[in-house]
């Protein structure tokens, strides 16, 4: 089948929430709470926030879209800089982007989707006008801190990171654009 990667409009704002919501607990720690993990999805990766990503002129949000319409995965670059103290004072690169999201379904994994969606971010990101680009990766998270080491992403600090009621550790991971 067909994968293609376009720029995710209103109308997906619901494909975008299932996918999250599908994907989300993946990435998760195995110590992270079924409620934790519930309340997140709730209230960050719902279809009404996706709604209001996607109104966002300093959001990103990119599909891979497999046939016709059917989502499998996303991506989505914040433009700007980092709200969290903790990223300003790690990450070198100015301007600057982060890669918030970066997602695929289960089963269209190691397909290459998702190195497509990361390539397309990165020229979003560029394009955009930012010189690097850094994202936050649960430090219990191996296969996708291999995942974006990969893509050219070096650790360059840590951060803390709230699901549910508990804050989780995260890598922050940084390369350049070109």
């Amino acid at each position: 089948m067909t994968v293609t990667i376009r720029r995710a409009a209103a109308g997906d704002a619901a494909a975008l929430a299932a996918v999250a919501a599908a994907t989300f607990p993946l990435a998760c720690p195995p110590h992270t709470t079924e409620d934790a993990k519930a309340a997140f999805i709730a209230t960050v990766l719902s279809e009404q926030r996706f709604v209001e990503y996607l109104a966002d002129d300093s959001r990103r949000l990119l599909v891979a879209e497999e046939g016709e319409g059917f989502v499998i995965g996303y991506t989505m670059v914040n433009l700007g800089e980092p709200a969290d103290e903790d990223v300003r004072g790690c990450i070198g690169i100015r301007p600057t982007a982060e890669l918030s999201k970066c997602y695929v379904l289960p089963g269209h994994q190691g397909a290459g989707v998702a190195g497509r969606l990361m390539e397309e971010s990165l020229r979003v990101a560029t394009d955009a006008g930012a010189r690097g680009m850094w994202l936050g990766v649960n430090e219990q998270n191996s296969h996708a801190q291999r995942f974006y080491g990969r893509h050219g992403f070096e650790r360059v600090g840590a951060k803390h990171f709230l699901v549910g009621d508990r804050y989780e550790d995260d890598w922050v991971m940084e390369r350049p654009l070109a």
